[in-house]
């Protein structure tokens, strides 16, 4: 080993211990060569499964390219960082329940993209001080905020490995976690990848509430909760709608029966704490909220994308789909002169299940 690799070796090795040091759970090192992912990436748009989601095909094959999305890219250094924040069984009961608003759990607390890209940056600041004459922008950090393939790159670092459900899972770990990354010019030692253990289990498959997992590694994201609640801008298809539950942001269904996530952590970030009891909030609580309280509630959360507007139309569904009440009647009937043509529609569909025979206006 020449003595360039042996301070590249050595750096590496400084890196996951700075990494550790700021919080992540695991540091990883890949190239950047994914044809499979790619290739993969490619079918999946084929197949018009990316629905409204048309950043997913906006940018080329940058996404599976990382040295054209930051030129010089040699090195992708992938992290994690756990945010579970409840045990699986407290979720179940949170889901069973169907007067409870159930919020996927990556969204309960600070919204992990500014912690996580800052946390990088210290990283990348702490590289740059011990390398010789560093290349101004050689550096950038991504936290699911340009076109990446987060999960391909983790996965080749040995974070994990994707599984059928398509989150990264690791073996000691589970899934609860998030991913980002560095992309950098140096030429640093790589790591194994992952290698899969899902094996004959198709859990995920079977108790996903809308069958959006059509196959082993495929999802259809026009049929996923997660993209009907908080991807699609307009209106749920009416035959989505009963299988959503109380889901109001999110679905977490694939990870809480996942059997690896019995090794998972809770995490010890305070940040990704629950705020202002959005792990336990009823229905009509949520409901009431106007506008100016969903974005006070919701500072500097993740749930504050969808807007108050899309927020009401996913809990009038739930609240269609909650057991007959006079209150959900009542709270349902306010809303009917809303402003909005789509929270206006589901609120009627809503008021059709709890008044059957009840017509449209």
């Amino acid at each position: 080993m020449d003595t360039n690799s042996q301070k590249m070796a050595s750096l590496a090795l400084q890196i996951k211990q700075w990494g550790l040091e700021l919080g992540f759970q695991q540091v990883g090192i890949t190239d950047t060569d994914l044809p499979e992912a790619e290739v993969h990436l490619q079918n999946w748009l084929d197949k018009d499964f990316h629905g409204e989601m048309d950043y997913m095909q906006r940018h080329g094959l940058k996404r599976s390219r990382p040295e054209l999305l930051h030129p010089g890219t040699l090195r992708v250094i992938s992290v994690r960082m756990d945010y579970q924040s409840e045990l699986a069984t407290t979720m179940t009961e949170h889901l069973a329940n169907p007067t409870f608003a159930y919020i996927s759990r990556y969204a309960l607390g600070r919204d992990y993209h500014k912690l996580m890209r800052n946390r990088l940056q210290k990283l990348a600041d702490k590289i740059n001080a011990s390398i010789d004459n560093p290349r101004p922008n050689a550096m950038r950090a991504f936290v699911d905020s340009a076109p990446v393939l987060e999960k391909a790159l983790a996965e080749k670092a040995g974070l994990g490995w994707i599984g059928k459900h398509s989150n990264v899972i690791n073996r000691k770990a589970g899934s609860w976690f998030f991913l980002g990354e560095l992309f950098t010019n140096l030429a640093l030692p790589i790591d194994p990848p992952a290698t899969a253990h899902c094996g004959e289990c198709r859990a995920c498959l079977d108790v996903c509430p809308t069958q959006a997992i059509i196959g082993p590694y495929q999802v259809d994201a026009r049929r996923c909760v997660s993209y009907l609640t908080i991807e699609l801008h307009g209106s749920i298809p009416e035959d989505l709608r009963p299988l959503i539950g109380n889901r109001i942001y999110g679905c977490d269904d694939c990870q809480i029966i996942c059997p690896w996530n019995r090794f998972s952590r809770l995490s010890t970030e305070q940040d990704f704490s629950p705020r202002h009891r959005l792990n336990t909030p009823q229905l009509l609580e949520v409901f009431a909220w106007d506008e100016a309280e969903f974005l006070a509630k919701t500072e500097g959360s993740a749930i504050r994308r969808i807007g108050h507007q899309r927020w009401l139309r996913n809990i009038a569904v739930a609240l269609g789909n909650a057991p007959k009440s006079a209150l959900i009647v009542d709270a349902l009937t306010a809303m009917l002169e809303h402003d909005s043509d789509v929270v206006r529609e589901h609120v009627q569909w809503a008021l059709a299940q709890h008044l059957p025979h009840r017509e449209r206006d």
